[in-house]
C-alpha cells in the first residue's frame, strides 16, 4: 500500500477555495500525476467532510468547499468523484473513498445547511457538542441513513474501498458531555454504563456497513485509519477497532502515529508495535491488513527538534521496513507529500523505485481472474488476448513483466516494465523503453478488482 489521503474539508489539500472546475480538474490531474510519477498507487479521497457529497448525490448536497455553498452545484457541472476515479484508473492508482460518519458542520452556523438538509426534518437525530453538529450514533436510523449513503455510493461508482479516519463519537470538550443521556435512558437498557452503550452504538454501524457492502460488491473493501493511541479510540472515541479487526468487520486498519520515533508518551515505535501484535493475534481464522498512517504534515507544523532534521518520516519507513509487519503506508496529507516536504517526495522516489501492486484483503480473498494468452510481439507492439471477467473478477490492469537476467523466471517488482489499465491488450514498446536487448523474456499478468494476480501468460523473448 502507497496510499495518501486528500483531504477536502475546509479545502486542506483540494480544491483551491476559488477554483472553477476546470482548474480543480487540472489541481486533481496534476496530483495524480506527481503521485503516480513517485509510484504512489493509491488514494483516499474525502468526499463526504460534513455530511454533504463530492459527487452527485440525490441523497446529500453538493459539499460547501467544493463551491462555497452548500447545495450549490459546480458549473458546468461535474462528478468530482467520477472524474478522479476514471483519472486514477487510467494510471493504475486505487481511489479510497473517504467518508466522515458523523460529522455535520464545524463550527455552529446552521445557515451554510441548505433548507431540505435532513436537520430541519428530523432535528431529534442529531447533537449539538463543543459548537459543533454531529449525528447522535445512538440511534438505528442514523446507522440505516449512513448505511443508504455509503451504498449508495458503492452501487453507483467503480471505487475500490470504503474509508473512516478517526472521527467517530467527538473527542472530549473539558467540562463538556455528549448530550445523550434521553437517547442512553431509553435506549441504553442492556448496559451498566453509558460508555459500554456507546461502544456498542458504534459497533452496530461498523459491522452492518461491512455485511451491507461485502453482499453487494465483496471486492470493495472497508478500511478505518484510527487514531493511533487505540486508548483514546476506546475510552474517547467510543470506536473499538481491536473488537472490529477480530470479528472480520474491516478489512484494513491504518492507524494514525503521527508521533516521532522516541517520544515521551507516544513513542512510534512502540506504537507500531503494539498495532502489528494485534494485527497477528486476531484469532478465529480473522485477517486484518496493517498500513501505517505517517503524518507527512508534521515535517513543517510541528515545532519539535526531531521534525526539523530531515527526515523523521524516512527514519519511520526504515523502521517499518526493518520490522516488516505491515503492508504499506499512508501520508497525511497529500500536500506536504507533493511539495517535497524536507525532501520526503524525493526519498520516497527512491524507496518507491518500483511498482506496487496493493494488497488484496485477508478475509474476503476472491479468486484469480484467467491468464492472458496469445502473448506476442508484433512490431513494436505488444499484444495479447484480454481476459473476460465479471464483477470481481473484472481485469482492473494488466501487469507487463520484463526480465534480461538469464534463466530467471521469477516475477519480481523490479521485473515490472509496466502496469497498464488498457483493456485492449497491448501496449507500444517504445513508449516504456527505447529497446529490450535481444533476449529478453516478456510475460503478462491480469490483476483483478479482489486485487489478485493471475497465473502468467506464455513467453515471449526478444530478438
Amino acid at each position: 500500500m502507497r496510499g495518501v489521503w486528500i483531504a477536502t474539508v475546509a479545502n486542506i489539500d483540494w480544491p483551491n477555495k476559488y477554483a472553477l472546475p476546470e482548474q480543480q480538474k487540472r489541481e486533481l490531474v496534476a496530483i495524480l500525476d506527481s503521485l503516480h510519477a513517485c509510484n504512489f498507487n493509491t488514494v483516499a479521497f474525502q468526499v463526504r467532510p460534513t455530511a454533504d457529497a463530492f459527487y452527485k448525490s440525490a441523497l446529500e448536497p453538493w459539499s460547501i468547499y467544493l463551491t462555497g455553498t452548500q447545495g450549490k452545484a459546480p458549473a458546468p457541472e461535474y462528478d468530482p468523484l467520477a472524474f478522479i476515479i476514471e483519472e486514477a484508473h487510467k494510471r493504475c492508482m486505487e481511489v479510497h473513498v473517504w467518508m466522515n460518519p458523523y460529522r455535520v458542520i464545524n463550527g455552529g452556523d446552521t445557515t451554510q445547511l441548505t433548507p431540505n438538509h435532513l436537520y430541519f426534518q428530523r432535528p431529534e437525530l442529531f447533537a449539538w457538542y463543543g459548537g459543533k453538529l454531529y449525528f447522535n450514533p445512538a440511534f438505528q436510523d442514523v446507522r440505516d441513513y449512513l448505511t443508504m449513503i455509503v451504498m449508495d455510493i458503492v452501487l453507483r461508482y467503480d471505487l475500490d474501498a470504503i474509508h473512516f479516519d478517526d472521527y467517530f463519537y467527538p473527542y472530549k470538550e473539558k467540562g463538556q458531555e455528549f448530550p445523550d443521556d434521553a437517547a442512553y435512558n431509553a435506549l441504553g437498557g442492556g448496559f451498566k454504563k453509558k460508555e459500554d452503550w456507546r461502544r456498542n452504538n458504534v459497533d452496530q454501524v461498523i459491522e452492518q456497513l461491512q455485511h451491507t457492502i461485502k453482499a453487494a460488491r465483496p471486492w470493495v473493501q472497508f478500511g478505518i485509519a484510527p487514531f493511533g493511541n487505540n486508548n483514546t479510540n476506546v475510552n474517547e472515541l467510543y470506536a473499538d477497532v481491536t473488537k472490529w479487526m477480530k470479528n472480520g468487520w474491516i478489512d484494513y486498519v491504518a492507524p494514525q502515529l503521527y508521533w516521532n520515533i522516541g517520544h515521551r508518551t507516544s513513542d512510534y515505535v512502540k506504537l507500531y508495535d503494539w498495532w502489528a501484535n494485534e494485527c497477528k493475534n486476531l484469532g478465529k481464522g480473522n485477517s486484518c491488513n496493517l498500513y501505517i498512517g505517517q503524518y507527512a504534515s508534521g515535517l513543517e507544523v510541528y515545532e519539535q527538534e526531531i521534525w526539523k532534521k530531515p527526515n523523521e518520516l524516512i527514519r519511520q519507513a526504515r523502521v517499518n521496513y526493518a520490522k516488516g509487519n505491515d503492508l504499506g503506508s499512508f501520508f497525511y496529507s497529500n500536500k506536504y507529500v507533493i511539495r517535497n516536504a524536507q525532501g520526503l517526495l524525493d526519498s520516497l522516489r527512491a524507496y518507491y523505485r518500483y511498482p506496487a501492486l496493493p494488497p488484496a484483503a485477508g478475509n474476503y480473498i476472491g479468486t484469480a481472474s484467467e491468464a492472458p494468452t496469445d502473448l506476442r510481439i508484433e512490431g513494436n507492439y505488444l499484444r495479447w488476448e484480454p481476459v473476460m471477467g465479471r464483477d470481481g473478477n473484472e481485469v482492473r490492469y494488466y501487469v507487463v513483466y520484463a526480465l534480461t537476467d538469464e534463466g530467471n523466471s521469477q516475477l519480481l517488482p523490479e521485473h515490472i516494465l509496466t502496469i497498464t489499465a488498457n483493456k485492449n491488450g497491448n501496449i507500444y514498446l517504445p513508449d516504456y523503453c527505447d529497446q529490450l536487448p535481444a533476449g529478453t523474456k516478456i510475460v503478462v499478468t491480469s490483476f483483478n478488482k479482489y486485487r489478485k494476480e493471475s497465473q502468467p501468460s506464455n513467453w515471449v523473448v526478444t530478438e
